[in-house]
């Protein structure tokens, strides 16, 4: 993962980039998606209700929006990875994450839900993939929308990466109005 500018509020940490496999890499990236729910609740942990209203950026997601969208994206993450796993390239299916993040049980179920499942889901998918071997990672998935194949390995730290991405938006929100 690069950091091409610390200034665009957008991507915190950079954009994601692709990383050939090592070993090294594996064990990090396993272990943020491991530990991606206690750092998550860890970035809004004291948070009062205007601050979870307040967007991380102008024009961006709210913090109760980000908590619900990391929920929902890596539901979608879950079954692509468990997809890809039993099936030989399948096709995964897109979803409009804008228009997941204003729906109703985003604007009114409170984050601790989001919380309390990433926590589950991310036992679930922790323990799915952690014995993967190296054949396992070569393993594809095609995304109909982008009209590209992806290894789970590409998944991998592109996951990894989205979870940092999103608690970054939370803790520089966080840092920038000395919360």
């Amino acid at each position: 993962m690069s950091i091409e500018s610390s200034e665009d509020l957008r991507y915190p940490i950079g954009k994601y980039t692709p990383q050939p496999f090592s070993s090294q890499l594996k064990e990090e990236w396993l272990n943020d998606i491991k530990f991606l729910p206690q750092a998550l609740e860890n970035a809004i942990v004291n948070l009062d209700e205007a601050q979870l209203l307040t967007p991380y950026r102008e024009g961006g997601w709210t913090v109760q929006q980000v908590v619900h969208h990391v929920a929902d994206s890596h539901i979608n993450a879950y079954c692509r990875f468990k997809l890809g796993m039993t099936e030989d390239n399948p096709s995964i299916r897109p979803y409009e994450e804008k228009r997941w993040a204003e729906l109703e049980d985003v604007a009114t179920i409170p984050i601790n839900i989001s919380i309390t499942l990433l926590y589950a889901l991310h036992t679930r998918w922790y323990s799915a993939i952690s014995d993967l071997t190296i054949k396992d990672w070569e393993r594809t998935v095609f995304h109909p929308e982008q009209k590209k194949e992806m290894t789970l390995w590409y998944l991998l730290g592109n996951y990894s990466w989205h979870g940092k991405h999103h608690t970054a938006h939370i803790t520089s929100l966080r840092e920038r109005n000395r919360w």
